[in-house]
């Protein structure tokens, strides 16, 4: 197939989604703690929930609708329960994001005259009121322009910073595999999974992008939507390896912690960069942690309201001709009051919502799994016996994991 960047765009959006708390914050703790004794984790992850993540554009591209119109022919059920889920976990995951984001563009760009504290609450309006202008203006068309733009971006910069990083390295690497024995560590392992290189409800959005860019794009069919997937998703891992690869580098056996507050955490985490690779790394780095999370905080602002408003559509059988709209200021708006009350606890924010994303998982592999193999998709788009096998795996390791994280609470 003849690779063009114009036939690209879900698969972005996904990486852009992606490419965010997961790398930036735990992939570079993983290799800051771990050195690079977690990478099993992370390639193993990554393996066990590509099948769930690929059913998204799989199907859409099949049927021409989104997993949430093929969850409404399995049952009501389902499609509540997504919701519940969905709404129970959507604020605290926009918080997560826009709390590092806020806290990189302090950093970055100065506190807009105000203490830092305060500098970090106006990034955040300021960041949220941008990225709600973008997708209330432009919708997917400006979106998946946008990303590709970002996406392309933070891969350049990321790579250069790990290019630089290891021309400064003077130290063997160990490639000495871990596993964490200790309940703390244990905690950071399933936090570390739950995220990489995404929640698993993530491919509902991409089945929801694919039916939108199948609206701007006739020839985007079903060879181009998974080859536009795995362009995305496999960039998500070696991405992931860069961030841990930095961690490493940069931090492993300094002695150095990371602190919980949003503004200190950015800050501390360039400083810590340019100290490694000197002050000319400082734009670098910047460029790269900001963009990373300015593509998550967008495209999570997007994919929420957007899922929501086509639940809700479905439960009732109805259109809301205002419904994304009126979604996506209830998130802006409860991102806000969630990020005002808990701003100087970013570090318990990202590890609640990389816990519930890691629980909820199991859910969203099983429904995926069920519906891709049922008579609700075209025989032909149904998977191949080895994405069978390996989706029974998937299934298996991530209810294991589950219930191996929930014994040692």
């Amino acid at each position: 197939m003849k690779f063009s960047l114009k036939k690209l765009g879900p698969g972005l959006l996904f990486a852009g989604a992606a490419i965010g708390v997961s790398h930036l914050v735990q992939s570079t703790r993983a290799g800051a703690d771990f050195g690079l004794g977690l990478i099993w984790a992370l390639l193993l992850v990554n393996l066990f929930k590509y099948p769930f993540f690929q059913f998204g554009p799989r199907y859409a591209s099949a049927t021409g609708q989104s997993l949430l119109d093929g969850y409404k022919k399995m049952g009501n059920g389902i499609l509540v329960a997504y919701f519940i889920l969905t709404f129970a976990t959507m604020f605290t995951i926009q918080t997560a994001v826009t709390i590092v984001t806020a806290g990189l563009a302090s950093s970055l760009f100065g506190n807009l005259g105000f203490d830092p504290e305060l500098g970090v609450k106006l990034w955040t309006i300021v960041i949220l009121a941008i990225s709600f202008a973008l997708l209330v203006i432009g919708r997917y068309k400006l979106l998946d322009s946008l990303i590709k733009i970002i996406i392309i971006t933070l891969s350049i910069s990321t790579v250069a910073a790990v290019v630089a990083a290891l021309i400064n390295n003077d130290t063997p690497l160990s490639f000495t595999q871990v596993l964490p024995k200790e309940t703390l560590e244990i905690g950071f392992l399933i936090a570390f999974m739950g995220w990489m290189p995404a929640p698993l409800d993530i491919s509902v959005w991409h089945s929801l992008w694919a039916v939108e860019k199948r609206k701007d794009d006739a020839e985007f069919n079903s060879d181009s939507a998974l080859f536009d997937f795995n362009v995305g998703y496999i960039g998500t891992v070696i991405l992931g390896i860069c961030f841990a690869l930095l961690g490493c580098l940069v931090m492993f056996g300094s002695g150095e912690s990371f602190s919980s507050a949003a503004g200190e955490f950015s800050g501390q985490l360039i400083e810590m960069y340019t100290s490694s690779l000197g002050d000319w790394a400082y734009i670098l780095i910047g460029i790269a942690a900001f963009t990373t999370m300015f593509s998550t905080t967008l495209t999570c602002l997007d994919a929420s309201p957007r899922a929501m408003d086509r639940t809700l559509e479905l439960l009732f059988n109805r259109n809301y001709k205002r419904g994304y709209l009126a979604w996506i200021l209830l998130l802006v708006l409860g991102t806000i009051i969630i990020f005002f009350a808990f701003a100087s606890e970013m570090g318990l924010l990202v590890k609640i919502a990389t816990i519930l994303s890691f629980l909820t998982a199991p859910f969203y592999a099983i429904i995926n799994y069920k519906l891709i193999s049922s008579k609700h998709t075209p025989e032909a788009s149904r998977p191949s016996l080895k994405l069978h096998i390996l989706s029974w795996l998937g299934i298996l390791f991530l209810i294991g994991f589950s219930i191996w994280y929930l014994t040692i609470l």
